[in-house]
């Protein structure tokens, strides 16, 4: 359902902006080559976090790498100490091409704008940032991760630093009810890791508990990623394996500075109810049976 839509967008857009001429922008190179060339940046970038950025495999990258320094716009070098690590640099040229390539991409989206009225150009401006939301959304990946592997610490650690600054009087993770590695490992329950290009942004954690409701813990979506929907694809993919375990209810808890969290857990179908555990940090405390 709305392949043949997205298929159309797609060939429509690729057009417009005149991703299938050979030489992209009228200068003596293809579009690949021009993002890689943006992406570099005048401070450099290493070739990892590139390949992330634009999701490419090492071998095109390199490809197109090679064509770039051929051409004296680009040098890689070792980083620092460590020699698997490598850096993509501009050279001066590289750095006026650069220029000149922001220049066209200038042009070309004043010309796009140029033949509309004000009220189209609006409603297209609109829907263009919708589409990149939800294009960056779609980018976003969730899977079940052992939460020993440094994403999942990272996420974890993320989300005691921001309870420490949202509750009031802060946050000491000693004190809550625990769900340390051992409980969010499976059989005893699992923990969820998104990421976006590889890069972390959010985490949720289940409980098991046989015969018992399981309980939701560790839920965080990084600031960078809200308003992309992620806290409820977390929570409906946290549903989806407790299903899977035999579990027909989840119960939660969460502090009232936690707002949208709680909103969420009520669009959801959660249900307040009285105090299951002893939570210090908790006055909210939620439960949801799930249909089978």
């Amino acid at each position: 359902m709305g392949v043949g839509e997205v298929r159309r967008f797609n060939r429509v857009v690729t057009q417009r902006i005149g991703a299938l001429n050979d030489a992209y922008m009228s200068r003596d190179r293809r579009l690949g080559q021009a993002r890689v060339l943006w992406e570099i940046g005048v401070v450099g970038c290493d070739l990892r976090e590139l390949r992330a950025r634009l999701d490419l495999d090492s071998g095109y990258l390199s490809r197109l790498l090679r064509g770039l320094e051929s051409d004296g716009l680009v040098e890689v070098e070792q980083s620092g100490d460590d020699g698997r690590v490598r850096t993509a640099r501009l050279t001066p040229k590289g750095i006026a091409e650069r220029e000149v390539l922001d220049q066209r991409s200038d042009e070309l989206a004043e010309s796009i704008l140029e033949p509309l009225s004000p009220q189209q150009r609006d409603r297209l401006v609109t829907a263009m940032g919708e589409v990149e939301r939800l294009l960056t959304a779609s980018a976003v990946q969730v899977e079940i991760v052992d939460p020993r592997r440094p994403e999942a610490q990272y996420c974890i650690q993320r989300y005691f630093e921001e309870l420490a600054s949202r509750f009031d009087g802060g946050f000491d993770h000693a004190r809550t009810i625990s769900a340390d590695v051992g409980e969010l490992t499976l059989p005893a329950g699992l923990l969820l890791v998104a990421t976006l290009h590889t890069e972390p942004v959010g985490c949720a954690g289940l409980k098991l508990h046989p015969g018992e409701p399981a309980e939701v813990k560790r839920m965080w979506v990084s600031p960078e990623v809200r308003g992309l929907g992620l806290g409820r694809r977390l929570l409906t993919e946290i549903e989806k394996q407790a299903k899977a375990h035999n579990t027909s209810a989840l119960r939660l808890e969460t502090n009232q500075s936690l707002k949208e969290a709680i909103a969420l857990y009520r669009a959801a179908g959660y249900v307040e109810v009285p105090a299951f555990n002893d939570e210090p940090y908790a006055h909210h405390w939620f439960e949801k049976h799930l249909v089978s």
